[in-house]
């Protein structure tokens, strides 16, 4: 698995600490009016089940600021403990203020500078916000997005760079106003008393080249864990792929402690696809493992039968079942990698390479499916029992590699 280098300071959220060469953190958010309680609390809970280890909640006016303190007192009741994130825009500095009760519930704090008055003739609001981080203990993400910049900041950047000799394209004063938008906050909350490790910091844009460069700008001008994510990633596979283009480059350079894939939901979509995005994306770079891994070649004109696809789909279903129990019985289950493949061109050298793996036969050939073990032919299964028997395999080999390392229970 690859090692994480720490650039950043630690910044702790609830229980969850970010950066620091800590595992990077998923993170989600709800579409739920928050005002309604019992939408709310089932979709936090769904989307911790999913894997999210933090989750963000929109805190817009008095009903929804009202609702979080039994949001969060509901959720710890039902055993859930996620850290909840206030979302803020505009009017949070009078949310905080007139409910403390909200104030305190929350595990973090959102303040976007670009529509708090910060830049403007006087920065109080953002003050009056980052007054109840110090009060209630909190610490905050100072969340730049391009659509909501500080237009004072730009506007000034923007005239500066005009009178330049060789001026930089709007867009590239742009990402340098993101930058400054952020920074610059990130000192003035420090210099009202909030501490260095109670900031974390993200500048939310839409496309993937800017991500990028916007990022590895902020990393390099300071040590504050870094929140990722395109602003609007899209719906379905566009959403999934930019976010993953862009993310990627930046998390194999160590750029990020924090990620989330803000995918467009369907009309009455899953809203955890966004935490499996998420998850699986950490996993394919081998920065963190949540779930064993199942590899599937795509089918081709030798496996014209869809058995083999079914029964890929059929273990994957299976993995998902058993990794609730097995993650909490098996230390390191959830790296295993596992291979079922439909033909004989690719599928012993791929389920040699998988820690167990099985080979189907293709169409026209033997109508036998060889297992490999730990790179080496364990059986050969025939007949129709072959997804049972490979199932009864693998959970053979579960128990058999993991079980030495199940976490021993203490002497009473």
């Amino acid at each position: 698995m690859a090692k994480r280098r720490p650039r950043s300071v630690t910044c702790v959220v609830g229980d969850v600490p970010v950066g620091g060469g800590n595992p990077i953190v998923v993170q989600s958010m709800t579409n739920t009016d928050t005002a309604d309680t019992t939408a709310t609390v089932n979709q936090v809970m769904a989307l911790a089940q999913a894997g999210s280890e933090l989750v963000r909640i929109t805190v817009n006016h008095d009903k929804a600021a009202q609702a979080v303190p039994a949001i969060v007192g509901t959720l710890r009741d039902f055993g859930c403990n996620v850290p909840i994130v206030g979302d803020f825009h505009y009017n949070g500095h009078i949310l905080l203020r007139e409910y403390p009760d909200c104030a305190r519930a929350l595990a973090k704090y959102r303040i976007n500078p670009g529509n708090v008055n910060i830049g403007k003739k006087h920065d109080d609001n953002f003050r009056t916000m980052v007054e109840a981080a110090i009060e209630h203990g909190k610490p905050v993400r100072i969340g730049v997005n391009w659509g909501s910049l500080d237009q004072v900041l730009l506007t000034r950047l923007m005239d500066a760079n005009s009178r330049l000799p060789e001026p930089l394209s709007a867009g590239e004063v742009t990402l340098e106003a993101m930058v400054r938008s952020a920074l610059e906050s990130a000192l003035a909350a420090e210099a009202y008393g909030l501490p260095h490790d109670h900031i974390v910091l993200s500048a939310k844009v839409s496309g993937v080249l800017d991500l990028i460069s916007v990022y590895r700008k902020l990393a390099h001008a300071c040590d504050y864990p870094l929140h990722l994510g395109l602003t609007e990633a899209g719906m379905g596979a566009k959403g999934m792929i930019a976010s993953a283009a862009g993310m990627s480059v930046l998390l194999l350079e160590a750029i990020g402690d924090t990620i989330r894939v803000s995918l467009t939901p369907r009309p009455n979509g899953d809203r955890c696809e966004e935490v499996e995005a998420c998850k699986q994306l950490l996993q394919s770079l081998e920065i963190r493992s949540f779930t064993p891994q199942v590899t599937a070649c795509p089918g081709c004109g030798r496996t014209t039968s869809t058995f083999f696809q079914e029964m890929a789909e059929d273990i994957q279903a299976y993995l998902g079942r058993r990794m609730p129990e097995w993650g909490e019985a098996y230390e390191g289950v959830e790296g295993m990698k596992v291979a079922v493949m439909g033909c004989i061109v690719n599928g012993p050298g791929e389920s040699k390479h998988a820690d167990i793996g099985i080979s189907l036969p293709g169409t026209f050939e033997e109508p036998v499916a060889p297992v490999y073990v730990d790179g080496r032919l364990h059986r050969t299964l025939r007949g129709e029992r072959i997804v049972a028997e490979f199932i009864d395999i693998l959970d053979s080999y579960v128990d058999a590699r993991y079980a030495s390392r199940r976490p021993s229970n203490p002497v009473t």
